[in-house]
C-alpha cells in the first residue's frame, strides 16, 4: 500500500515512515527538503499518485498566532485538495487533546481549523488528539525557568512517549477509517510540576522545582483537566521512569 507522511522527517514522522517500512509498505517521507511542500503546493499532486493513505503529522515552523493559524489552513486546503484529486481513502492527522477546550490558546484554535477542513473534506478520516510528547518534558522546565528555579503550576499532565505515538498512528492509518476523534496519551498521570521534577532529578540538573505557577500552557491559561482525556483513551505502554532510563542510555 502507497502512504505519504507529511512530516516524514520530523520527530514522530520518522518512527512512523520507519515502520510502516518495515512492515512492507510503499512509503514517501513527504517534506519541503524532498521536494513535497504542503504550503506550496510543490509536488502534492505527483505525490498523490496511486496514494491510498495521508498521514498528516506536519508542524508549523512558526508558533506565533497568525503564522500557525495560516500554516495550518494553507496546508491543510492544499493537502486536502490534492487528496480529493487523487481520490486518497484515508487522512489520518494528529492532534491534540482538549484541543477544543483551549481556544483561548492561538495554537489551540490553529488546529481546531484544521481538524474543521479535515472533517468538512469529505476525505474519509481518522484525527489522532494526543497527549503531550515526554520529549517536551525539558523544553517546558525551560520555559518555566527564574533564575534557577523552575515554576510550574498542578495542573493535570500525561505524558506519551514519541515511540507510542507513532506506533498508535501507524495502527490507526493501517484500520479503516474511523470519520472521528480518536484519543490517545501515556500510562500515568501527574501534577505537571512533579514531571518536570522527576526529569530534572534524573538528568541531574540543578535547577529547583517550586509548585506555584500559574496553570498555564503554549501561554495561555488553561484548566486543571484541559491536558488530559476527559473519557476514553488508548495508553501508550513506556512510562515515564521506563522513558528516562531509555534516554539516559542513548545519552
Amino acid at each position: 500500500m502507497k502512504i505519504v507522511v507529511i512530516g516524514g522527517s520530523g520527530l514522530i514522522g520518522t518512527k512512523v515512515v520507519a515502520a510502516l517500512r518495515q512492515q512492507g509498505h510503499e512509503v514517501i517521507a513527504a517534506s519541503p527538503t524532498t521536494g513535497i511542500n504542503t504550503i506550496t503546493g510543490e509536488g502534492l499532486a505527483e505525490a498523490m499518485k496511486n496514494t491510498s493513505v495521508v498521514i498528516d503529522l506536519a508542524n508549523s515552523p512558526s508558533f506565533e498566532d497568525n503564522a500557525v493559524l495560516e500554516f495550518f489552513q494553507t496546508a491543510g486546503r492544499n493537502l486536502l485538495g490534492a487528496e480529493i484529486s487523487a481520490d486518497v481513502k484515508h487522512h489520518v492527522a494528529l492532534s491534540i487533546v482538549g484541543m477544543d477546550i483551549m481556544q483561548n490558546i492561538g495554537y489551540m484554535r490553529a488546529k481546531k481549523v484544521q481538524e474543521d477542513l479535515i472533517k468538512q473534506s469529505g476525505v474519509p478520516y481518522t484525527i489522532v488528539r494526543s497527549t503531550q510528547f515526554m520529549e517536551f518534558v525539558g523544553g517546558i522546565a525551560t520555559q518555566a525557568t527564574q533564575g534557577n528555579e523552575v515554576h510550574l503550576s498542578d495542573v493535570k499532565f500525561q505524558p506519551i512517549a514519541a515511540e507510542d505515538v507513532a506506533a498508535f498512528v501507524v495502527k490507526y492509518a493501517l484500520a479503516a477509517p474511523t470519520n472521528g476523534v480518536v484519543e490517545i496519551a501515556g500510562p500515568e498521570r501527574f501534577d505537571m510540576y512533579q514531571v518536570a521534577e522527576k526529569y530534572l532529578t534524573a538528568t541531574n540538573d540543578p535547577r529547583k522545582v517550586i509548585a506555584n505557577g500559574r496553570p498555564e500552557y503554549f501561554g495561555g491559561e488553561v484548566t486543571h483537566e484541559a491536558l488530559v482525556p476527559a473519557g476514553k483513551a488508548e495508553l501508550g505502554a513506556i512510562n515515564f521512569d521506563k522513558w528516562l532510563s531509555l534516554q539516559m542510555q542513548k545519552a
